[in-house]
């Protein structure tokens, strides 16, 4: 008798199709997995992965199959991850929620810069905690780290760590925060702008490379987390358990995984494993996109889940 075949199991819409490969990982049985906070890849499509467990940077191929690991000093504070590519190679800026720094590394995982708090005794103090969340780099080299679970702010440094200004504060009016909690830079346009993911306030504001204010969106929008730009789409984690894709226009093109009952389970984020489905999220935290245009997806959960998606062809 042939074995049956394993059913395959498919993410998106007629425009956007992906078929889920939810078991693609090989992590060691050395490793536990922490909560997976960011999902990055490089050049050469391989992943990189920021999680709260020891070591806290794992490398694999996009075949799943592990290369190294590093990042111990990351350990219960990895959040925010990114990788810049520069005129010398690639690079990745992290940070850590309980060192309450940005750090700059190799691919290699050697520091090559760390930045903590801005000199500012008006925003921070023994009670008033920075606790950076993520960040991204201009085209000009500036650093932006946003402050999303701590005072609220933005700030603004040079490419060698020198403080330039910062915006934000608690609060629900335009220009301010209620946990900027994921900020990247736009290059689709004309002029560069930043993206701030205002999570609590459920929406995201746009603002020039110093800080002024350009428009505010909150279509389509629930949790938004962080960013990540592939051609002219923008692609968003919602921890409210569903990936969005935005066109150039910023128009939604399609939710991925959603699952509106996921958030609504008991413990969440950290629910039952009977009630997972591989093609259905939970809590997503993190998305890149690579080469192939394929998506990955980490989310928020205490030991971790790792989710690709494998693009699939249109006719």
């Amino acid at each position: 008798m042939e074995a049956q075949k394993t059913k395959r199991l498919y993410a998106g819409n007629t425009s956007h199709l992906y078929e889920v490969q939810s078991d693609w990982l090989q992590v060691p049985s050395n490793v536990e997995l922490g909560y997976t906070h960011g999902i990055v890849t490089d050049k050469n499509d391989r992943v990189f992965i920021f999680h709260t467990g020891k070591p806290s940077v794992l490398v694999f191929e996009s075949n799943g199959s592990f290369v190294t690991a590093w990042g111990e000093d990351f350990a219960g504070g990895a959040h925010g991850f990114y990788l810049h590519q520069e005129s010398n190679g690639e690079f990745l800026y992290v940070t850590d929620t309980k060192q309450g720094v940005v750090v700059k590394t190799t691919l290699t995982g050697e520091k090559l810069l760390t930045i903590g708090a801005p000199d500012r005794p008006d925003i921070y103090d023994a009670e008033r905690k920075y606790v950076p969340t993520d960040v991204a780099v201009a085209p000009n080299g500036d650093i932006y780290v946003s402050d999303g679970y701590g005072q609220s702010w933005v700030h603004q440094f040079t490419a060698d760590g020198e403080y330039l200004r910062s915006w934000g504060g608690k609060g629900s009016e335009l220009g301010q925060f209620k946990c900027p909690h994921g900020i990247s830079i736009d290059l689709r346009r004309s002029e560069p702008e930043i993206y701030v993911a205002d999570r609590g306030n459920h929406r995201i504001q746009v603002f020039t490379l110093d800080g002024l204010f350009i428009r505010s969106l909150d279509d389509d929008l629930d949790m938004p987390c962080s960013f990540f730009f592939h051609g002219e789409e923008m692609y968003i984690p919602d921890l409210h358990s569903r990936v969005s894709i935005f066109d150039g226009h910023d128009r939604l093109v399609a939710h991925l995984g959603e699952d509106r009952q996921a958030k609504q389970q008991e413990g969440w984020p950290n629910i039952s494993k009977s009630y997972y489905r591989s093609n259905k999220l939970s809590s997503p935290h993190g998305v890149c996109v690579d080469s192939q245009s394929n998506v990955y997806i980490a989310e928020w959960v205490i030991d971790g889940r790792i989710t690709k998606l494998v693009r699939v062809q249109n006719n």
